[in-house]
């Protein structure tokens, strides 16, 4: 949240309280206000949950006589800083002066003015976020394994994983602290969650030693968490794994990753996918691959021979005269389905069986064959090259 959010908000009167309260009547009316709209008085109230958020948000302004000074000062300036022109407001855009105005501003009066009221709310110059004020973060992303029959990677499935991860915790609602308590901004780091430490001539941020990063400090921790706010949690969700799936493609459900802490939004899962091997058909790319075996005589003769196809009706493959040992030959859209929707092709090889056995009749036949072809030498090139150099 910007600082021209936060100064044009009446603390006093979320609060209920005077500008001349004393601190006892501040806290008093907080701690009023704080069991009345506290997340377990109001379980799956989101406007409570709003209340007590801004209600917290004040106190922790008014109730450091500093802060509350300085905001006091803010406040009291021509206009109350509402933007307007007339009736005495600015004639100028707050976002303008806080450099807020769409994007980023960097250098002239914008940036010097937000550096020089920056420091009320964040003590960092010009910062956007409030002390108290916990940063939203991602959460982690998770990694899964999952393995699949060669059937459901090629059709699609839906598959249920089982997922342990850290959540909110349940009896706290991530805040750490006890029920009917509420932490309190850490006064080292004054809810920033980082310090910054020097080193000669430059310096560098590490998490909070007091707070370790949260940025509150709880002084009467949840007896589930231990004042973390975490907790383990497992779950399952259902996973739609797409038809075509490889092995050891690696698919991203985006949101699927463990929670988000303060709002942040949940990481992503990642599921590494391995597929069993299938007894007739492999892959290669978005094409389906297999082997048939043809006789000789098939081969050298030609022969529509019926090749099976993956889950569908068996096809006719003709085969020409003289097909070698090893040939592909290719059927159209019965491969894998492709992103797009559209399938690979069937690739099928054969392999030219040779017969073990012979009875008198098939080795005659052979031995005509072979004495017709008896004057072709079709090693003879071979041994030649073989020579050379």
């Amino acid at each position: 949240m910007s600082t021209k959010d936060y100064l044009e908000k009446d603390y006093y009167k979320v609060l209920g309280v005077s500008k001349s309260a004393s601190q006892e009547e501040i806290k008093k009316s907080y701690r009023k206000l704080a069991r009345k709209y506290h997340p377990d008085a109001n379980k799956g109230d989101a406007d409570a949950e709003d209340r007590f958020k801004e209600v917290s948000e004040a106190y922790d302004v008014l109730s450091d006589d500093k802060r509350r000074k300085e905001y006091d000062a803010v406040r009291s300036m021509p206009g109350g800083f509402r933007g307007q022109q007339g009736g005495g407001g600015f004639p100028f855009d707050l976002g303008d002066i806080f450099g807020q105005t769409g994007g980023t501003q960097t250098g002239g009066a914008g940036e010097r003015i937000g550096d020089l009221f920056g420091g009320l709310f964040n003590r960092g110059g010009g910062g956007t976020r409030t002390a108290g004020t916990r940063r939203a973060r991602r959460g982690a992303d998770v990694e899964t394994d999952v393995t699949l029959s060669f059937g459901r990677a090629m059709n699609g499935v839906t598959v249920p994983i089982k997922l342990t991860s850290e959540a909110a915790c349940p009896s706290c609602r991530g805040t750490g602290a006890k029920a009917g308590t509420v932490p309190r901004v850490c006064p080292s780091c004054e809810g920033t969650g980082h310090e910054t430490r020097n080193l000669g001539n430059f310096g560098f941020q590490e998490p909070c030693r007091e707070c370790h990063g949260r940025g509150l400090v709880v002084d009467d921790p949840c007896p589930t968490c231990h004042g973390s706010g975490r907790k383990q949690s497992d779950r399952t969700i259902q996973a739609r794994i797409p038809a075509g799936v490889a092995d050891g493609q690696r698919i991203r459900l985006k949101g699927k990753g463990a929670p988000g802490e303060n709002g942040g939004p949940q990481g992503d899962l990642y599921v590494n996918i391995k597929v069993l091997p299938h007894k007739v058909f492999g892959r290669t790319g978005d094409n389906l691959t297999m082997t048939v075996p043809v006789t000789f005589p098939e081969a050298a003769l030609g022969a529509e021979i019926r090749v099976p196809t993956f889950q569908g009706q068996p096809v006719t493959l003709r085969l020409p005269e003289g097909t070698p040992n090893g040939r592909t030959f290719r059927v159209r859209g019965r491969g894998a389905t492709r992103r797009d929707g559209t399938k690979g092709d069937l690739l099928v090889t054969v392999d030219v069986q040779v017969p073990q056995k012979l009875d008198d009749q098939a080795r005659e036949a052979l031995e005509r064959l072979r004495d017709a072809g008896a004057g072709d030498d079709l090693r003879g090139e071979l041994l030649q090259q073989a020579r050379t150099e």
